[in-house]
């Protein structure tokens, strides 16, 4: 059974896991073997670990870290485009507390033709019930960590145990994969003026909030875009939320 690792990437603006030389301090084959001891430890036979679905990136094989799901689910469920709108995702962005799903938890919220061979192969498979809940690391990625198999519900001491599992994997699994930041730190000024830019502020009201000429704003946010490898200010604002320096 395969059990695929990816580093997930969003070849337009944004990464989850940036693209990186260093070497992982955890192999790929580790991280499948504590997800593995993970799911064993509650009665389950198959994890799903997986970057929690944005608007910009909403598909299953693009938020995927890493599964031992049987490679036909996987195809299917890729091919099927439900992973954004299955019901366990809806459910997940209601609450913080874990989920227990005894019922077709991966199909759409909206009935379709893909639902019922997709819960049929689930079943054939044996993953019939899914604990799951969702984490965030110290930047505020937010993940899925889904254990499925054909147990009952866990109780509220073993449901504990496993969040506090992920949250120790979670913290040495994004270790291995930093955020990405500026290869050049940026002024006070002009995160202040990026601040006033986002907000939606001209570089005259600018000038006139921050008591500076409207040149000298324009060059701070000139500048901000060179360190920030932008093409424009909206693009730099961009970057700089997710740099979390705004």
């Amino acid at each position: 059974m395969r059990k695929p690792v990816r580093a997930v990437r969003d070849g337009v603006e944004d990464t989850v896991f940036p693209h990186s030389d260093r070497v992982p301090k955890t192999p790929a084959s580790m991280i499948g073997e504590r997800l593995g001891e993970m799911a064993r430890r509650t009665g389950h036979s198959f994890y799903l670990l997986a970057a929690f679905p944005r608007g910009d990136r909403a598909g299953f094989a693009v938020n995927c870290l890493a599964t031992n799901w049987p490679q036909e689910i996987t195809d299917f469920y890729e091919d099927a485009d439900l992973f954004y709108c299955c019901k366990l995702v809806n459910r997940l962005k209601r609450s913080v507390m874990p989920v227990f799903c005894d019922k077709a938890p991966f199909e759409s919220t909206a009935a379709n033709q893909e639902n019922p061979e997709l819960v049929k192969l689930f079943r054939t498979h044996g993953l019939k019930n899914t604990f799951a809940f969702t984490l965030h690391d110290a930047d505020l990625r937010q993940y899925i960590f889904a254990f499925s198999g054909d147990r009952a519900k866990a109780s509220r001491d073993e449901a504990m145990a496993q969040v506090f599992l992920a949250m120790e994997f979670l913290e040495m699994f994004s270790q291995d994969y930093p955020v990405e930041r500026p290869s050049e730190s940026l002024s006070n000024r002009e995160i202040e003026c990026l601040r006033w830019s986002a907000a939606g502020k001209s570089s005259e009201e600018i000038a006139i909030i921050l008591d500076l000429s409207s040149h000298t704003v324009v060059g701070y946010l000139k500048s901000a875009m060179r360190k920030l490898d932008s093409v424009n200010r909206m693009q730099a604002v961009a970057r700089a939320f997710r740099y979390r320096l705004l």
